[in-house]
């Protein structure tokens, strides 16, 4: 989600239009932290499976939203379905390279349809890493209907309806998180927490603990990483300037934070605990 450079969630994305830097930023940094995560967190995981099925814990056979049983004649050729994937990566990567180069430092507009309105002036450095990931997902999204085009449009009704639900429901959860954040940013207490967590004197660590703890409270990756930048990236940026640590690994270390403690939104795994973990 946060870790491998290039991966198109906004956790990702939020730190490119405050540090400057893009989707890609600290790809070493962020290919150990990929690499460690699944291998320490699945084993993690298959330990308290484990110790559950042990203790004769389950989660019965009644289970809802289970994903719907393939019903076609054949499945289609693995490096086929993968190809959807590759190409968002590969597109993001490229577009990453090419729109500063095509619109250089800044882009200008006139927003008004009907009268006038003031310019609107965006530097392409906090533009950029967005604008690629949305060309991207465009791209993957028309390589999907090029070589699935029946099985979609088969579907196309119902599926839509399943697109729309899930897009209102990211949509409210990501608004209201957002909503709730502000709330939790404006209580005086916040104050005292910001003040505690300045104090760390390491810029990494600061911000490392201020993202994953802002996180826990709003329970939200994106929520919590969202108010940490907008109060304290200013202090973040000069402190690791002073400590002449790149913004690249400020944005990695932010990203990575806050998939930590956001787990306190108490998602929960849906299998049986006597079952495999997935991969």
């Amino acid at each position: 989600m946060d870790a491998l450079p290039g991966t198109p969630q906004i956790q990702n994305i939020i730190p490119a239009s405050l540090f400057g830097t893009n989707a890609w930023a600290a790809p070493v940094l962020g290919t150990l932290g990929g690499v460690f995560i699944p291998i320490l967190g699945m084993s993690y995981l298959e330990w308290r499976r484990r110790r559950a099925c042990t203790a004769g814990e389950g989660c019965g056979d009644n289970l809802v939203n289970e994903p719907a049983p393939f019903v076609g004649e054949r499945l289609a050729h693995p490096l086929l379905a993968l190809l959807p994937l590759l190409l968002v990566g590969v597109a993001n990567k490229l577009l990453t390279v090419w729109i500063p180069q095509v619109y250089g430092t800044e882009h200008r507009f006139d927003p008004a349809v009907i009268g006038s309105a003031p310019e609107v002036v965006q530097e392409i450095s906090k533009v950029a890493a967005i604008w690629a990931v949305e060309g991207a997902l465009l791209l993957g999204i028309l390589c999907v209907l090029l070589f699935a085009w029946k099985p979609v449009l088969a579907s196309f009704a119902e599926g839509t309806k399943t697109a729309i639900g899930g897009a209102l429901l990211a949509s409210m959860n990501t608004a209201s998180e957002y909503g709730f954040g502000a709330v939790i940013a404006a209580l005086p207490g916040f104050l005292v927490v910001a003040s505690a967590l300045s104090a760390i004197p390491d810029p990494l660590v600061n911000e490392a603990v201020t993202v994953t703890a802002l996180a826990g409270i709003t329970g939200s990756a994106s929520g919590g990483m969202s108010i940490a930048l907008a109060a304290m990236s200013e202090t973040f940026i000069a402190n690791a300037h002073a400590a002449g640590i790149p913004m690249e690994v400020l944005h990695r270390i932010a990203a990575m934070a806050s998939g930590g403690m956001d787990t306190l939104a108490a998602q929960r795994r849906r299998h049986h605990p006597c079952s495999p973990s997935p991969a």
